[in-house]
């Protein structure tokens, strides 16, 4: 965590803290406050004529301020969004103390603090609902100032932007820029939509475990740890299908999860380490239902989520509505390059990749120089939703042979916005075939391929006692919220993406300041000041830094003799 050096702000709201405790008032009571309305509530039900909302309490931050005497004006923010709270001295102090008001409410408070009302609502003179307070309670005190964020007439100044601070500090982020609150709220929508249709077919939800003995059902580096009792290496789940398919065996019709999947790989606008996925498996069905029945969830969601099929990705309106393309990866490819891959070995592909100018490298098998194939030339262009179909065998290592044409494999990945939204089967069942391919991927990995799959022998086990003909799916949720929410990043779809170390404060010694001509005692105070290194002060405009140092100086009582307009020249090597 990086060092902080107290602001002058957060001091006063020190200073404050205190002196709330001298009064006898706990600024971080532990008695509950019963919440009875909300902002938004407040909003769609209050009727002037039928006077009603006559006895509301609502609970949340200060947002702005307006103190005009006797009587003030503050904005409360609540989960639901903002109201006016009309604050009368005489009506919160009804006795000789005012207090509460005159010290607590003018002098004490602040922007960012919890504060429980007790009132009514009413319209102002001007036309704007608020709620009367009768009653005002401390509920929590905010000692770090909040970003500020203005708005005025429909244009926001100062707007809290920063990607690496928003993502750092989402807490901050959702306090201040309301509309990010509205893309999670979508994500739990769309979550518990596909839940219920998923429900409402019969599919039980499961569990299945995050640390594994071998990391299969996918092609990724994964993260490894050690348990200490066992004295044996496990690893976070990349996928959680070999499981799920195990219970297929053991007799349910069809069973669902929505997963956390760890994989140790790169991050980018579009990837995480810790990302969540759903995975489906119904027995008995093949992958040309389990498209239709993709279609069938994803235009359910879009409606449930946006009201519409449509969708808005930047300039792009992209259609969820049933139904979307489908096209062979043979076609697809020979489309947009004009060969043939699902006819060439290891070796024709390499020299397909080196015409096209597709990188490669020499551990990858011909699985992933279709990939990398794909990848460049093909993926990117399908935006509308769009199956493609129909891959190679050594592209899908888990997946059942394509009934007539046995190169093939019966799978699909969507593509919508140029980006694969899920990949599904016709389930390999065969377990003398999946032993093969399973050793293929042995072969791929003794090659130096560090993504191969692991050999599972329990799952071959499973297969042995008989699997039925099942389709299995799995869907990322993060770009799913992507394309539902219009983000372009996966970070804005996360509440806590991962991140770098946050670097330290660089603060440099009292020597440095010294060498630089800075006389000791007003070290401090550039400190105090937010300039935490020489460098940053000789960025300073001479007569700026000059004006401000003289009212720090006088604002806080100080007693230090100011510096002249020269000295302070000196101090930026002016």
């Amino acid at each position: 965590m990086s060092t902080h050096q107290l602001s002058e702000q957060e001091e006063l709201r020190r200073q404050s803290l205190a002196k709330l405790r001298e009064l006898g008032i706990d600024p971080y009571p532990a008695a509950m406050f019963p919440v009875t309305a909300t902002a938004a509530g407040i909003a769609a039900e209050y009727d002037p004529e039928k006077g009603n909302c006559a006895e509301v309490a609502i609970a949340g931050r200060m947002m702005t301020r307006r103190i005009m005497g006797s009587a003030s004006f503050f904005e409360l923010q609540d989960h639901t969004g903002r109201i006016q709270v009309y604050v009368k001295r005489d009506d919160i102090c009804p006795g000789e103390d005012k207090t509460l008001y005159n010290t607590v409410f003018k002098k004490l408070l602040d922007i960012g603090d919890f504060i429980g009302i007790k009132g009514f609502a009413f319209i102002t003179n001007t036309g704007e609902l608020s709620v009367h307070a009768r009653e005002l309670t401390l509920l929590s005190k905010s000692i770090r100032p909040l970003p500020i964020v203005k708005e005025k007439d429909g244009q926001v100044y100062d707007a809290f932007t920063d990607p690496e601070v928003r993502y750092r500090q989402r807490y901050v982020d959702l306090v201040v820029n309301p509309h990010v609150r509205e893309v999670f709220v979508k994500r739990a929508k769309i979550i518990s939509t596909m839940r219920q249709f998923f429900d409402s077919k019969g599919y039980l939800e499961v569990e299945t475990p995050i640390l594994q003995p071998i990391p299969g059902g996918a092609a990724a580096r994964p993260f490894i740890t050690h348990h200490n009792t066992l004295d044996m290496p496990l690893y976070l789940r990349i996928a959680n299908e070999l499981y799920l398919k195990k219970l297929i065996v053991g007799g349910f019709d069809g069973v669902y999860e929505f997963a956390k999947d760890f994989r140790n790989e790169g991050m980018d606008r579009t990837h995480n380490p810790e990302f969540t996925v759903m995975e489906i498996y119904v027995a008995y069905k093949d992958y040309n239902w389990m498209m239709d029945f993709t279609e069938e969830m994803l235009e359910k969601v879009a409606v449930a989520v946006n009201g519409s099929t449509k969708v808005q990705m930047g300039d792009r309106e992209i259609d969820f509505a049933r139904p979307y393309r489908r096209i062979s990866i043979k076609d697809a490819i020979k489309e947009k390059t004009g060969y043939d891959v699902t006819c060439m070995d290891e070796a024709q592909l390499r020299e397909a990749c080196k015409k096209l100018k597709v990188e490669y490298d020499e551990t990858m098998g011909k699985g992933k120089l279709i990939d990398a194939i794909l990848g460049d030339y093909v993926e990117g262009d399908f935006i509308q939703p769009t199956f493609l179909i129909n891959y190679p065998l050594d592209m899908s290592p888990l997946c059942k042979r394509h009934r007539e044409d046995e190169t093939l494999t019966e799978r699909f990945e969507l593509f919508v916005n140029g980006k694969e939204l899920c990949n599904a089967y016709s389930e390999l069942n065969d377990p003398i075939d999946q032993l093969g391919r399973f050793q293929e991927q042995l072969r791929l990995s003794e090659k130096g391929d560090d993504e191969a799959m692991f050999i599972d022998m329990d799952f071959v086990r499973a297969l042995e006692y008989g699997m039925p003909t099942t389709s299995g799916m799995g869907m990322g949720i993060d770009r799913l919220t992507m394309l539902m929410t219009g983000q372009t990043s996966i970070q804005d779809v996360l509440f806590f993406p991962q991140m770098r170390p946050e670097k330290n404060t660089v603060q440099d010694g009292d020597d440095k300041y010294i060498q630089a001509g800075i006389p000791a005692e007003w070290i401090p105070v550039l400190r105090k000041m937010g300039h935490l290194t020489v460098e940053a002060v000789k960025n300073l405009s001479p007569g700026k830094l000059f004006n401000d140092l003289c009212g720090y100086n006088k604002k806080n009582k100080l007693g230090l003799k100011n510096p002249t307009p020269d000295e302070v020249k000196t101090w930026t090597g002016q």
